[in-house]
Parts: structure tokens; sequence; C-alpha cells
């Protein structure tokens, strides 16, 4: 009845925290651990899953399923889906076999291991063993792990682990893990954080050769933008400024088009944070004479994990470098279509002002000629009268006439102009 004032995901969420609990290990043991990694065929991981239950017999897996689990006898299977990649780990207790033989996996398909291809990031055999058998195999375990740099601790108060970091003849890394005096279940969470710290090595260092090749395209993009500033600084070359925003524009868009490294380099610094906080939970003393794993991943993978860090940093600066360019450039080109309009406006008063006193002058002559044709029609008209014997001279009254007759004009025109004024709009 309760169940119904639930929210929707109060269930999936609380069972989160019990999603992928730890490996229970019964010592002796052989592990084996595979991490799949696919970025093209993002199905591989559900598909090899089904498979392998299908060819072994075992429960099919649930739908939308994220852990899986399986066991038959002492051979156990452990898979788990993460954002970007899935892991197979198989387990076989009570192991009397000889170290690093691989056990776990020989009853593991041919046909199923096929499938794999070329998708296995990680590979790692890991071997537990106790009491006697501890100290006979810490007798062998330069034998069994020659690498060049033999990294060993004691871990969780109660075992040691060692391991070379190196991948073998097999193609299989190998921890070697000796329960000196685990309490219960702790074997099973070690060897599983060992796992954990091995796959997120390898997943943190995918963004390596990105990185490589990212930091040589940064040079030479570094000295195409070089040249363009000092370009863009010589006097004189101003001409050149629409073919220097078309370059620079032209670098914006190849910033851009990298700008997807960021989901790559992003990953890459959380799961150095992962390998560093599962190192944490290992609780290393030192055995005189190994360096601990802390020791190593400090060495070994911090410098890794700093280059990327450092071509992403140079990214950034030189995206805002280039942005910076292109804003002072379309800045130095708005001033100068600025001045250019000014320059234009300018010439066109000037015309305007021509244009005026032209129409002045146009004007004063129109007086004229107004006045002169007035005048000769009044001639015209007082001469008609002389002829009819009225009393007057023509030439008189004509001079007389003058005078008037051109104020007459001058005020009837500058009314007319008035009137233009008025009705023109603002």
């Amino acid at each position: 009845m309760f169940s119904a004032l639930n929210h929707p995901l109060r269930d999936p969420l609380s069972n989160e925290l019990h999603a992928r609990p730890f490996l229970r290990i019964d010592g002796p043991a052989s592990v084996s651990h595979l991490a799949i990694y696919c970025e093209h065929d993002k199905e591989i991981h559900d598909r090899l899953l089904d498979a392998l239950a299908k060819a072994m017999g075992l429960p099919a897996p649930a739908a939308a399923h994220n852990h899986y689990t399986a066991k038959r006898g002492d051979w156990q299977i452990k898979w788990e889906k993460h954002t970007e990649f899935s892991t197979f780990t198989f387990v076989l207790s009570n192991a009397q076999t000889e170290l690093f033989s691989g056990a776990a996996m020989r009853e593991l398909p041919a046909s199923w291991i096929d499938l794999l291809k070329e998708s296995v990031l990680v590979a790692v055999h890991a071997e537990l063993r106790c009491a006697a058998q501890a100290e006979q195999a810490r007798t062998e375990v330069r034998e069994r792990l020659p690498g060049p740099v033999l990294v060993g601790s004691k871990v969780l108060s109660g075992g040691e682990v060692y391991c070379d970091w190196l991948v073998h003849e097999d193609h299989f890394s190998r921890f070697l893990v000796l329960d000196l005096g685990f309490r219960e279940a702790q074997a099973g969470r070690l060897i599983q954080r060992l796992f954990e710290i091995e796959t997120y090595r390898m997943m943190a260092l995918l963004a390596l050769p990105d990185a490589r090749r990212h930091s040589q395209f940064l040079g030479k993009l570094d000295e195409t933008l070089s040249a363009l500033m000092q370009r863009m600084e010589r006097p004189g070359h101003d001409h050149d400024d629409g073919y220097l925003l078309r370059e620079l524009t032209h670098l914006a868009g190849q910033m851009e088009a990298h700008a997807g490294l960021e989901t790559r380099f992003s990953a890459s610094d959380a799961y150095e944070k992962l390998i560093l906080a599962r190192i944490a939970e290992l609780r290393e003393e030192r055995i005189e004479g190994f360096p601990t794993i802390a020791e190593f991943m400090q060495r070994r993978l911090l410098p890794a994990m700093q280059t990327c860090s450092s071509v992403w940093a140079r990214h950034q600066r030189f995206a805002t470098r280039v942005a910076r360019a292109v804003d002072l450039l379309r800045t130095r080109v708005n001033l100068a279509q600025e001045e250019h309009t000014t320059a234009l406006l300018e010439g066109m008063n000037r015309t305007a002002r021509t244009q005026l006193r032209m129409q002045h002058a146009v004007e004063g002559l129109s007086v004229a000629a107004i006045s002169y044709y007035v005048l000769n029609l009044s001639g015209a008209a007082l001469r008609a009268l002389h002829a009819v014997d009225i009393a007057l001279n023509p030439e008189i009254v004509e001079g007389a006439l003058i005078v008037p007759v051109v104020v007459a004009v001058v005020l009837f025109t500058s009314r007319i102009r008035r009137l233009g004024h008025a009705d023109s709009p603002a």
C-alpha cells in the first residue's frame, strides 16, 4: 500500500548502492580480468555477455542491466558495464594450478574469445595464495614477475601485493596477492581494487596519444597565428584586413573542430582521481627494497596525466588568443569603415553646399531673367498705348518700372522658396 507513495526513482537510486558488490574470493584462487573498450561499437558489451552466457549455459542476463554475476561450482563470473567500457572478471577458487597459468579462463569457449577481436584494452591475471602457499609464492616473485621494476607493498594490514606492470608474453599483466591474515571478503575487495587501478590507468592513458598529436597541431597553429599577428602590426598593411580576418576565422574554426577532445581529457582527469582514490584505499605500507604502488604511479603515471592537462590548458589559452585577435581585427576593420563612412559624408556635405550655392546663383539669374521679360512685356504695352496717342513716354515709364519689377520678382521667388521649405519633410 505504501509503495504507491514512492517516487519512481526511489528504488533504482537505492539499488544503485548495491549494484556492484565486491567479489568474494576464497583462496587459493586464480582470477582473470578483461576490460573491453570499443569506441566504434557501443553494443559490443551486451553482445559479448549474451554470447558468453549462451555458450556456457549460464542464466540469461536481465534487460537493461549494468551488472551480472553467475557461479558454477568453484568458478564464477562477474560482469560490469561502465560509461565507456565493460569488464569481465573470472574467478576459479581453490585453484591448485601453476601461478599465472590463466586457469580461470580455461573453460571459456574459443569461439567467444574470437569475438573479442581488438576490443581488449586490459587483460590481467591475479593469483591469490594463502598461508604456506603464500610463503612459497613469495620466493618465486622475481621469477614470476621479471619486469624491470618490481612493485610491492603490504596492504590492508593483512597481506602483500606484487606486480611489475608489464604485459607478458601471454599478453596479460600480473598481480600476485599474498593472504597473510585478511579478514572476511578483504581478498576479493583488494583484487577488485587492483583490477580497477589497472583499468582506470589504461582508460586515463587513452588521452595521451591525443595529447601528443594535439600538441603538434597547436604548435603549427601557433606559428600561423604569430605570423598573422606580425603581418597585422606592419604599417601600410591595412588593405590586408579582409585576408587576415578570413585567416583568423579559419584558425578559430580549426580550434572548434578539435573542441571534442575536451571529453577525452575530462574523462582522463576523472580516471586519474579514481586511481588515486583506489590506491589510498589499499593503505599501503612499504616493503624494504620495493617501491609502493603509489610511488610507482606518482613517477610513471603522473607525468602522462600532467602532459594531458597541460596540452588541454594550452588549447584553451590558444583559443582565447585567437578569439582576442579576431576581436582586435574586427575592431580595426570597424574603425576603418567608420573613417571611410565619415569621409563619404563629408564629401556629400561639400557636394550639397556646392549645389546650394549653384541653386542660389540660378535663383539670382532667374530674378534677372523674369524681370527682363516682365519689363519687355511692359515696354511693349507702353509703346502700344503711345501709338494710340496716349500722352506718356514709354522709355521713361519703362525705366521707372525696373526697380518695382525687380523687387516684386524677388519677393515672389522668396515666397515660393519659403513655401517649398515649409512643405518639405523635417
